[in-house]
């Protein structure tokens, strides 16, 4: 079990936190680039403990700042956006898209003009989402992921239902692979029965283990048929698995985006410069803003079984009053991993897997997961993934 203090290292996101400046080192997805168009050109984003909006000036270029304008505090989710940035509907100050202030509405004060500046972050238009970037300069590059980058390949982007929980629940499921034979038994077990509920299929697993690698926690699970399976935790808010790139972007301490790339392997080129089709799947509860014990979980998939495990132990877990196993040890070792790197960055060292070289190689997160074919070393053979594994990631 942790401390008080500890858990909230670990789950408190927002400015000025050690967990929140941590993952303001990392790019993340705040919205999908087609939600922005001249006849919606604003939307608030909350990220982070922030909130922001996101909006299209007319001359093409985004931006993300603060909602609150600088002059009186009146939300810019309203403002009428101009060429050269957006304007606050109360009294038309005029931000550009780095917060800069251009007009300030009935006078031009160059006093304000001068030192005012409005909160902003860069953006960048990524797989058919906006990403943002929240650090200190200088600003690190979008890590190119196999499934991010590779041309072989199509792109489906799964918006998932917002989670009512902190983002660490769902990190912590990654490298807890103990779950899987017993929670998801009624969908691993390919016509098989399970010896009972109780133990679901966990009497297939020989051993797991965890190894630290460059990108995050590399899970290995052993079967005793001979099975072997490998898919990473993308330090610190990704799991990558089959087809999925799955990213949990914290919204606030008790709220997280949820969202999924699907890479699907066709073996021609394809565009990855087009944006991908979009999907957005429905709650997994009902009432859909209720929370536990108010909210019913439809439990007919896995990842409805994942959304209930994770918001049903609270908003936010507490783990002051928790009993870890043995099982628990990839648990033990992403907590120890952020600890670690919540120092590393207390110390002004970049933290895991933050990439500073535009031109860096592909990196590997081995694409293989069991959907698809391999050759004797684990690596990509090629055969397109069974379409129902596919499916699997989009409910």
């Amino acid at each position: 079990m942790l401390t008080k203090e500890e858990n909230e290292l670990l789950t408190q996101v927002g400015p000025g936190t050690p967990g929140g400046e941590l993952l303001r080192r990392y790019w993340h997805p705040v919205a999908v680039a087609q939600e922005l168009t001249e006849d919606n050109p604003t939307k608030i984003v909350r990220i982070l403990g922030e909130t922001l909006v996101l909006f299209l000036d007319k001359s093409g270029n985004v931006g993300l700042i603060n909602d609150k304008c600088a002059h009186r505090g009146a939300s810019l989710l309203y403002g009428r956006v101009e060429e050269r940035g957006i304007s606050c509907v109360y009294h038309g100050w005029l931000f550009d898209t780095c917060g800069n202030v251009l007009e300030t509405p009935p006078e031009k004060n160059d006093a304000i003009i001068n030192s005012v500046k409005q909160r902003s972050y860069p953006v960048q238009r990524y797989l058919g989402l906006y990403w943002t970037y929240m650090g200190p300069d200088p600003v690190p590059v979008i890590p190119h992921y196999d499934t991010f980058t590779r041309h072989d390949g199509k792109r489906t982007i799964v918006v998932h239902p917002v989670l009512d929980c902190n983002w660490f629940q769902a990190m912590e499921n990654s490298v807890d692979p103990a779950h899987l034979q017993v929670l998801h038994q009624e969908y691993i077990g390919r016509g098989r029965t399970p010896v009972n509920t109780t133990r679901g299929f966990t009497d297939d697993v020989k051993d797991f283990s965890f190894n630290v690698n460059d990108i995050g926690i590399m899970k290995h699970r052993e079967y005793h048929n001979g099975q072997v399976e490998e898919h990473p935790l993308i330090f610190p808010n990704i799991l990558r698995q089959g087809p999925s790139t799955q990213i949990r972007v914290p919204i606030d301490d008790t709220h997280t985006a949820h969202i999924h790339v699907l890479f699907e392997y066709t073996g021609t080129i394809e565009d990855i410069d087009a944006d991908p089709p979009v999907e957005y799947l429905k709650p997994y509860k009902v009432p859909a803003e209720a929370l536990h014990p108010f909210a019913k979980f439809d439990m007919r998939s896995v990842i409805g079984q994942d959304h209930m495990a994770w918001e049903t132990q609270g908003p936010i877990a507490d783990r002051t009053i928790e009993h870890l196993s043995y099982s628990d040890r990839g648990v033990a070792l992403l907590r120890k991993l952020m600890f670690e790197n919540i120092e590393k960055v207390q110390r002004g060292e970049d933290p895991l897997g933050v990439l500073r070289d535009p031109d860096h190689e592909m990196i590997d997160t081995n694409l293989v997961d069991g959907l698809f074919g391999a050759d004797g070393r684990g690596r990509q053979a090629g055969p397109t993934p069974d379409a129902a594994a596919v499916q699997s990631y989009r409910q």
